[in-house]
């Protein structure tokens, strides 16, 4: 569970479900997805604690990506509480015309790197969100072969480094079943403005807040 006291400042990073649009010159500007929904929700809910957003999330990031852009895009910032949500272009890559694969061990290897990083010198609360993936179109399910072990890899770290975990990828499975996969993302790996509404109140539901 994760707490929050006056003045906390909340970093999002990530890939483009983070970024979705976010003004890059800017990082206290969250983007059109569910960085924005959580700032307004928390934002509301604890005004008297005049919390603090910042997403630093670029689309197409891989987890390497974030190792090489750790100390400015998340440590210079000093936040108190920092949301992670990265894995599928790790995978996607492996799928698409680059064959740019990231193997498990290597995507592991650079996660917990970055997790120990915020360990050792911050010291704030983690929130690992589990990446997720949806059959649309059909092909997306050969990607499992390889995004699976990834999230894995996650659960695992997050045992060790996590305040919380947000399992997307079983909550996008659930949420497929009360509404075609489409419904929540149009390819399978970027939400819908609904699929982000429901990341933002999976978040919220398992950081306690």
């Amino acid at each position: 569970m994760i707490s929050l006291e006056e003045n906390s400042k909340i970093l999002f990073i990530g890939d483009s479900i983070t970024d979705c649009g976010r003004k890059r010159e800017n990082a206290s500007e969250p983007g059109n997805g569910y960085v924005r929904f959580l700032a307004g929700m928390l934002g509301a809910s604890y005004a008297e604690l005049n919390l603090k957003f910042i997403n630093t999330g670029i689309s197409g990031d891989r987890v390497r990506n974030l190792r090489a852009r750790w100390e400015e895009d998340c440590l210079a910032h000093k936040p108190d509480v920092v949301s992670i949500m990265i894995g599928i272009n790790d995978t996607w890559r492996r799928f698409n015309a680059a064959k740019d694969h990231t193997d498990t061990a290597a995507y592991k290897k650079d996660y917990e790197f970055i997790l120990r990083e915020l360990e050792s010198k911050l010291k704030c609360q983690i929130v690992i969100v589990e990446p997720f993936l949806l059959p649309v179109p059909e092909d997306r399910k050969e990607w499992r072969i390889d995004l699976d072990p990834k999230i894995g890899a996650a659960r695992e770290l997050a045992a060790e480094y996590a305040a919380a975990y947000v399992p997307l990828d079983g909550i996008f499975a659930a949420a497929a079943l009360r509404n075609e996969a489409a419904y929540w993302t149009p390819d399978g790996v970027h939400p819908s403005i609904q699929g982000h509404m429901l990341i933002a109140e999976s978040w919220l539901e398992y950081t306690g807040l």
